[in-house]
């Protein structure tokens, strides 16, 4: 890949993180290589997404979240391309460089959706909390992802990231030594969409240009779709830290992480790229989903290209 497309980034990027923290200094490496295999497991076999929702959501927006998820699945009814699962099938070239060639592939359904719309832990949350409300879902075979709706303030949201996914010890499983994947994400709107929901607002840092308008007509939930996808992508290649990352294990760069501000073809500091646009709405997407829905996701590192892929 060239240089050129690793350092079409600004500082806002960052947000996108995966695994771990990442830093609003933090420079993004020259990625010229493909991203490390560390030879740790990938997430495979079939694998259910439970959502937790934590906070206050109108049905309208969970619908944006769970026909995103419902997408990712070649299975799912879509009419046009490119589609959310055409998007998602970049991943499976990264099972393709593992040794392990006997790896039962990776399938993604739309599983259980628990409601704390109480705010049982309260609306500041620490790191820790996360966990704990990710350990409602189900632990085995399964992605158990936390979102946290506008007004509930999240330890390091906004300062440092938008979102973060990791592992954790199951409580509900016999294996002492089963671990579960979780991610978390929050809902942007009020409180940094400048930074999580960017291109959809105005960005807090880089050039200066008119924002998007957001597929869903929903500037936070949209942004949760961008960063949830990126965070997926991050999970299933690097489910427990010892998966396909570059750089330091608590701040790495994965499979969407590593092409940040990058949406479409041409894409620049400021610019996410050369997207499609609905003549209806006006709204920028790059990708079709399940009822008819029309989705903004990342670009994706491809291994087999060296490259970043876009949709578009």
């Amino acid at each position: 890949m060239s240089t050129f497309l690793f350092k079409i980034f600004f500082l806002f990027c960052v947000f996108h993180i995966s695994l771990a923290t990442r830093r609003l200094n933090e420079v993004v490496q020259d990625q010229t290589q493909l991203l490390h295999y560390h030879n740790g497991p990938l997430l495979s076999g079939q694998i259910s997404i439970n959502l937790i929702w934590y906070g206050h959501f109108k049905p309208s927006q969970k619908a944006i979240v769970s026909d995103f998820i419902t997408s990712l699945s070649p299975s799912s009814p879509h009419t046009s391309q490119p589609s959310v699962a055409t998007w998602w099938k970049t991943t499976d070239k990264y099972y393709h460089l593992t040794a392990k060639k006997k790896t039962t592939p990776l399938s993604l359904s739309l599983g259980k959706q628990i409601l704390d719309e109480g705010y049982s832990l309260g609306k500041s949350l620490t790191s820790k909390d996360l966990i704990e409300l990710a350990s409602k879902g189900e632990q085995k075979n399964a992605i158990n992802v936390v979102l946290t709706s506008a007004d509930v303030a999240v330890e390091g949201f906004c300062m440092s990231r938008c979102g973060t996914h990791g592992s954790s010890s199951a409580s509900h499983v016999k294996n002492k030594n089963y671990k579960f994947a979780y991610v978390w994400v929050g809902n942007s709107e009020s409180q940094c969409p400048g930074q999580c929901a960017w291109p959809f607002h105005q960005p807090v840092y880089g050039p200066q240009g008119p924002p998007l308008v957001s597929p869903n007509n929903d500037v936070g939930l949209d942004g949760m779709v961008m960063n949830l996808g990126s965070l997926l992508a991050g999970t299933v290649t690097n489910p427990f830290g010892n998966g396909f990352f570059e750089g330091p294990a608590e701040a790495p760069l994965e499979a969407a992480s590593a092409c940040p501000g990058v949406y479409g073809k041409g894409a620049y500091p400021g610019y996410a790229g050369k997207l499609l646009l609905d003549s209806s709405t006006g709204a920028s997407y790059n990708a079709h989903a399940a009822n008819g829905r029309k989705y903004l996701l990342p670009a994706l590192y491809d291994p087999a290209t060296s490259s970043c892929s876009t949709l578009v």
